[in-house]
């Protein structure tokens, strides 16, 4: 149905001055024949006297074929200079009828917003809901430009723009926006088609659109597009503070105005999970945000603990396990409001305005860990069950990255103490080398790795220097790297060379592995070890290694080089042997263990890593440990990939005055002459106090020497922290203390010089074997 607007002019006297193509069009009477003439005779009936100000009332006119035409009339007065009358301006237009058509009653009633514009952009016709958006009625947009309509913003012009560009081009057009609209108080997402209406010529005479609210699919959208965010900024790395921070980020101000995230004190612990408590229920704020800078909003400062009464939304949550919904008027959410205003007052203008709250439960695997909350303040929408069902969604995801986050920090707890109880607290006392060290777990999320080092005191002052790497990360390469630890030690206490003692050890691994089980993996396959044997006597360092990267050597004039050597393969590949490197050192150069973690890394070129230790290693130093600090500094990147372990060495030497040997020969008429001689020794040493245990020791190791053993024998001395008489001898019979019965004339003499030495043993030598014991040079009380 065609609207048509009316408009005519009457002046003071009653005669019609002025008369509109759509007065003509409604009444039949051009303008040369309604101009002129009193308006009464074109009435069906009179409306004298007319009221002197502004009037609105149903008007029957004398169409000019003579049947009435009702009309709906509005008059407004029009005033001289003197603010007296001169006559009204009235429009007119038919009164609204029902459609006379299902068509038409179809456009007027459909459920989204239809309208019609002609090419210039004018309203032609509006339907309800149409009219329901604008505001108004709609004859009070019939015929205006849209433009006039709107407020002056960008979407309007926008939508301005896609009219016009239909009616020049003919083309239908279909896009989607998210504005507001006069009378919502509130944007709305909206997909809008504007097509062209064409004449009968082929000519548009008129552009039709249609506007559907969309905003419940667009807010689904959104929160599918929230959880697909979640999925890659949340749980990036391994720490439950930072995951709870990336929960935050995510959701403010998307979501929520204000959101954080409080969890159970076990959490942030080693403990396993309690119950979740009944009545109040204690949690440790870890993570809040807001859209204002500081979150003023926030009642309780990061890191400390807030307690929650029964009735509260987040202790109602956690105790039912699911998402409870808080609405301003509420006499708990208001009671929870006046709490937060009370504890916090100086954020209470920020909190103006606060309407709405969900609190969500944060559980993984059947445990709860804490609580999600979050506030609407500026946001116009109240929270409702759809975001319940996303905030549970989204929650279960984070709680899952927090439990692997917590899962992960304890692991790499208890590994990083089951390491630091298996790795040397206090190195033990000796004067062969000064040492210091360094050891770095891997800050990276694989874990700590198996890396470890030791220093074992021998026999004749010698000590070995050990360093070893475990393939993999977390408990088991720990437990790996004790296991080889200890196996090193007990195969040292042995006194073995190097290049046996590797062998042994990779004997011992390729055992491991074909006990284990069956299992696919064993930990110790694949680890490398770097065993090396320095003597202050004779300033040799004897060298062996599994797998390991070799050494760098420092000299005193300052020169610095790798020491060139076979490595070896690793422990438990089997079948290819070690060998032992020996080099002379002058006392005061520094032997640099370490492990891969410091000169390997998938960024790193080796070659140049290795140049860069080699390098920083004759930096000048205060001291050997701010060697170590430097080193590190120099060679490590930011954050290293892997576990680094560094061992320095600082070698001394025990000059011929510490020192003294006799070759003694096989006739045991010699034993007293041999003890003669090391008692005058100890005179020269000032050791005579040492003398009367020392001659008993000599004399039981030269006779045993003497009688079981062969040629060539020999006794040495040795004045270090501690008195070391060694006797050598052509055998390779080890001897072992025994107990001798009642009536036995021997045997007693190593069990006398267990107990009046401090140590005691014996190793393999080239030539045979050595025997030897140790006695305490500290006065005994």
């Amino acid at each position: 149905m065609e609207h048509v607007v009316a408009a005519a002019v009457i002046d003071a006297r009653g005669i019609v001055t002025g008369w509109s193509e759509g007065a003509r069009l409604l009444t039949g009477h051009p303008a040369d024949e309604a101009v002129g003439r009193e308006a009464a005779e074109l009435l069906v009936e009179d409306l004298s006297p007319l009221p002197a100000g502004a009037w609105a009332r149903p008007v029957v006119v004398r169409h000019r074929d003579g049947h009435p035409v009702t009309l709906a009339v509005t008059a407004c007065p029009v005033l001289g200079a003197d603010g007296e009358t001169t006559g009204w301006t009235l429009t007119a237009q038919r009164p609204p009828t029902p459609e006379p058509t299902l068509a038409g009653r179809a456009f007027q009633q459909a459920s989204m917003s239809m309208s019609v514009f002609d090419p210039r952009q004018r309203y032609l016709r509006l339907n309800d809901v149409a009219c329901k958006v604008m505001g108004v009625s709609e004859d009070v947009l019939l015929g205006r430009h849209f433009p006039q309509t709107v407020e002056d913003a960008e979407h309007s012009r926008g939508f301005n723009r896609h009219l016009r560009q239909v009616a020049e081009t003919g083309r239908p057009v279909r896009y989607e926006s998210w504005t507001g609209a006069p009378s919502l108080n509130r944007e709305h997402a909206w997909s809008i088609e504007m097509w062209p209406v064409r004449e009968d010529s082929g000519e548009v005479g008129g552009v039709a659109l249609a506007a559907f609210d969309s905003t419940a699919q667009y807010l689904a959208r959104q929160r599918l597009a929230l959880l697909n965010e979640a999925a890659a900024s949340i749980g990036t790395t391994l720490d439950v503070v930072r995951t709870a921070e990336e929960v935050v980020e995510l959701l403010v101000p998307h979501f929520a105005d204000f959101v954080s995230v409080d969890l159970l004190e076990w959490v942030l612990g080693p403990d396993e999970p309690p119950p979740v408590p009944d009545g109040e229920i204690v949690l440790r704020r870890v993570a809040h945000g807001s859209a204002h800078e500081g979150t003023p909003e926030a009642a309780v400062r990061l890191g400390d603990t807030d307690t929650h009464p029964p009735y509260s939304a987040p202790a109602r949550a956690l105790h039912q396990s699911r998402a409870v919904l808080s609405q301003a008027g509420e006499p708990d959410f208001m009671r929870w409001l006046a709490e937060r205003n009370a504890r916090a007052p100086e954020g209470r203008r920020y909190r103006r305005g606060v309407h709405s709250m969900i609190s969500v439960p944060l559980r993984a695997r059947g445990t709860t860990l804490g609580v999600l909350v979050g506030v609407r303040i500026a946001h116009p929408d109240d929270y409702e069950g759809d975001d319940a069902v996303f905030a549970e969604e989204l929650a279960s995801r984070a709680a899952v990255c927090i439990d692997n986050a917590r899962r992960f920090a304890r692991e790499r707890t208890t590994a990083l103490a089951l390491q630091h109880s298996l790795l040397p607290r206090g190195l033990p006392g000796q004067a062969a080398v000064e040492i210091a060290h360094r050891y770095l777990p891997s800050g990276s999320t694989a874990g700590i790795g198996g890396d470890w080092f030791d220093v074992i005191p021998l026999s004749g002052s010698r000590v070995a220097l050990v360093v070893g790497d475990v393939v993999g990360h977390g408990i088991p390469s720990s437990a790996t790297m004790g296991r080889l630890c200890m196996a090193v030690r007990t195969l040292a206490d042995v006194d073995l060379p190097p290049d046996e003692l590797l062998t042994h050890l990779d004997d011992l691994v390729t055992h491991l592995a074909a006990y284990d089980d069956g299992a696919d993996e064993v930990a110790e396959l694949g680890a490398t070890c770097l065993y090396a044997v320095y003597d202050p006597v004779s300033r040799h360092l004897t060298l062996a290694a599994a797998g390991h990267p070799a050494p760098a050597v420092v000299l005193p004039d300052g020169r610095a080089e790798l020491v060139s050597m076979a490595p070896g393969p690793p422990l438990g590949v089997g079948g290819l042997p070690f060998e032992a490197v020996e080099l002379e050192l002058p006392e005061g150069a520094v032997v640099a263990l370490y492990t891969d973690g410091l000169i390997e890394d998938r960024d790193r070129d080796v070659d140049r890593s290795t140049s860069e230790l080699c390098s920083a290693l004759t930096a000048p130093a205060t001291s050997l440990d701010a060697l170590c600090d430097s080193v590190l500094k120099a060679v490590l990147p930011e954050e290293p990939g892997d576990d680094v372990a560094l061992l320095l060495a600082r070698t001394r030497a025990l000059g011929a005055d510490r020192v003294a040997a006799w070759d003694v020969d096989p006739d045991p008429a010699r034993v007293a002459a041999t003890r003669q001689a090391a008692s005058e020794q100890l005179t020269v040493w000032g050791l005579e106090e040492a003398a009367f245990v020392t001659e008993l020791v000599v004399s039981e190791l030269v006779t045993n020497a003497i009688r079981y053993g062969e040629p060539p024998i020999r006794l040495r001395l040795i004045r270090d922290r501690t008195l070391i008489c060694e006797v050598s001898d052509g055998s390779s019979t080890s001897p072992h203390l025994r107990r001798a019965h009642a009536f036995d004339e021997g045997g007693r003499g190593l069990l006398l010089v267990a107990q009046l030495t401090q140590r005691w043993g014996s190793r393999q030598t080239d030539r045979g074997k050595t025997i030897w014991a140790e006695q305490s040079l500290e006065p005994q009380w």
